[in-house]
């Protein structure tokens, strides 16, 4: 009990923030990265099919390793939090980026042909009415994207940063109470992916088309 503050307090001011900074780029990533595919430009569809290639086939431990131990061996030094913010967005994008492909595959051709035909452009007809019904689709798998952000930010604590997994292993290694203190950060963890699966369903709902919400 005496510890729940302390593991908490960082939980809300480095593991929420820096869930909340990286995803939020990720999704740039992932739509900027979708687009690209989508739009079947040879140069820039290859260049976004490395990435994802890249960032889905290594472990995100090792990206960790790599971006704040390795990068400095050649003169790059990063800060612990925003190195984890990079390297986060960058995972995050790469797996993101291909569910927000497949959402807009899923929508008729015959809508973008549509958008032409009553004088949009394609960037007009990707936003007005494309990007609307995909991200639609891509919503509930991203949610899940975003919980799994949540509960992955304790790798955080192998570059240093003092997100509440770290804060944890140093009252541990203090007080040598292992099972009672992992399992309180687990339960931290359990905590705040309940709240997000909430807030995912009441996001659902509002997403919902109009007819399916009388139906129900």
């Amino acid at each position: 009990m005496d510890s729940f503050g302390k593991i908490l307090l960082p939980g809300l001011t480095v593991t929420i923030p820096l869930t909340a900074i990286a995803f939020s780029l990720a999704l740039v990533i992932a739509v900027i990265a979708a687009l690209v595919q989508f739009a079947n430009v040879k140069v820039f569809r290859h260049i976004a099919r490395f990435y994802i290639w890249i960032f889905r086939g290594t472990p995100l431990l090792v990206q960790l390793f790599v971006v704040f131990y390795g990068l400095s061996r050649v003169g790059i030094v990063m800060e612990p939090f925003p190195a984890a913010v990079l390297v986060f967005s960058l995972n995050e994008g790469a797996y993101c980026a291909e569910t927000i492909r497949a959402a807009l595959e899923s929508v008729p051709a015959g809508q973008l042909e549509a958008g032409y035909c009553v004088g949009m452009s394609y960037l007009q007809t990707m936003r007005r009415i494309i990007l609307p019904q995909a991200m639609r689709t891509a919503f509930p798998p991203l949610s899940n994207s975003l919980i799994a952000m949540v509960k992955d930010t304790s790798l955080a604590a192998n570059i240093t940063v003092t997100e509440m997994f770290m804060v944890t292993q140093r009252i541990v290694a203090r007080t040598y109470e292992p099972l009672l203190l992992y399992v309180e950060v687990g339960l931290i963890y359990l905590l705040f992916s309940t709240v997000l699966t909430k807030l995912q369903r009441i996001g659902e709902k509002k997403l919902q088309p109009v007819g399916a919400k009388e139906e129900k």
